[in-house]
């Protein structure tokens, strides 16, 4: 490679980490969108979210690998919920640094291919400090009224809805990350998962126009600049599997989607629990509101509940469940 090559690559380089940095820069400086505190009388499926957003992220607060009684407060608020719905779940429990921390797994096993595993599953644990309405009570209440929902469903595969633990700094990327934990065992066990659906933040939205932004110049020219929409995101080898998620959301909800199936090496790509199936070899998407892309109170003590649109909330779950019911009746073999 010549030096004017290496030249050139170098600047590449530098201008998209300094269009990376204004991207998130000028989210940051963002004024926080305050939506109308929701009509939780108007909806059985926004109380029953608002609910959970609340006593996890005002009740029970910051939840991080630092803050070990708040972690286990949050799960036993999880498990007593899906008791509640009449689940015995199971926990998968594993040690770092002398504690004990448990993914919390729903299974609703399947009645034609229950060998066939389709996952659904949102982390619960925080960044230190922080009380992580968006990031993640907004999926852990989605999870759960999924949960609620699908209880007397019967699946053609089997289904499990999964509750991470350990997904934040300073373990993400690791091998304790509670995701990292389940698709390295399911590996080892030759779990047939056909398709992996991560819930990352799913809360965030807002009608301003410039309010979207990118971790790549020119993206703002083929998606909306308006963050008023969900993501469907996954590596190549998961394109088909993007297609029919954004389709079953689609079908069943109002929320407009915006897709993208590319590679890791886009800021952001993999930057949650899907990243471990993906490493695992397993064909997974992240649903996302976009985070940073988007949300000015990430990772921030001012991620608050009352940042959060339930009734976006509300009409993407109906997208989510007729995503959970088309991945498990999918006539297909694998839509990975």
């Amino acid at each position: 490679m010549t030096r004017k090559m290496i030249t050139y690559i170098l600047i590449i380089l530098i201008i998209l980490i300094a269009f990376l940095i204004y991207s998130m820069l000028k989210v940051r400086f963002t004024t926080t969108v305050t939506p109308p505190k929701p009509d939780t009388a108007k909806s059985e499926h926004i109380r029953n979210l608002y609910a959970h957003v609340e006593h996890i992220s005002s009740k029970i607060g910051p939840r991080s690998v630092f803050e070990y009684n708040k972690i286990e407060a949050t799960k036993r608020y999880i498990i007593s919920r899906l008791e509640g719905f009449g689940f015995i779940p199971d926990l998968q429990t594993y040690t770092y640094e002398g504690r004990e921390y448990s993914n919390i797994i729903v299974s609703i096993k399947g009645d034609a291919r229950p060998e066939e595993t389709v996952i659904i599953g949102a982390h619960y644990d925080t960044v230190y400090d922080t009380p992580g309405a968006d990031d993640n009570a907004s999926a852990v209440a989605v999870l759960l009224e999924m949960c609620r929902i699908l209880k007397n469903s019967s699946p053609e595969r089997t289904l499990k809805l999964i509750f991470f633990v350990l997904e934040e700094p300073p373990l993400f990327r690791s091998e304790y990350m509670g995701s990292y934990m389940y698709a390295k065992e399911a590996k080892a066990r030759n779990e047939n998962i056909i398709a992996m659906i991560c819930l990352e933040m799913l809360g965030y939205y807002s009608d301003k126009k410039g309010g979207q932004t990118f971790p790549l110049p020119l993206m703002s020219l083929m998606y909306s600049t308006t963050p008023d929409f969900i993501a469907v995101v996954g590596n190549l080898q998961s394109g088909s599997l993007v297609e029919k998620v954004r389709n079953a959301i689609r079908e069943s909800s109002g929320i407009p989607v915006e897709t993208l199936s590319t590679v890791s090496f886009v800021p952001g790509v993999d930057f949650s629990d899907h990243r471990s199936f993906w490493k695992m070899g397993y064909p997974a998407v992240m649903i996302t509101d976009t985070a940073f892309y988007r949300n000015p109170n990430y990772h921030t003590e001012t991620d608050t509940i009352d940042t959060l649109n339930f009734d976006k909330m509300a009409d993407l779950l109906k997208g989510l469940v007729n995503v959970a019911k088309n991945l498990c009746h999918d006539p297909k073999n694998t839509p990975g």
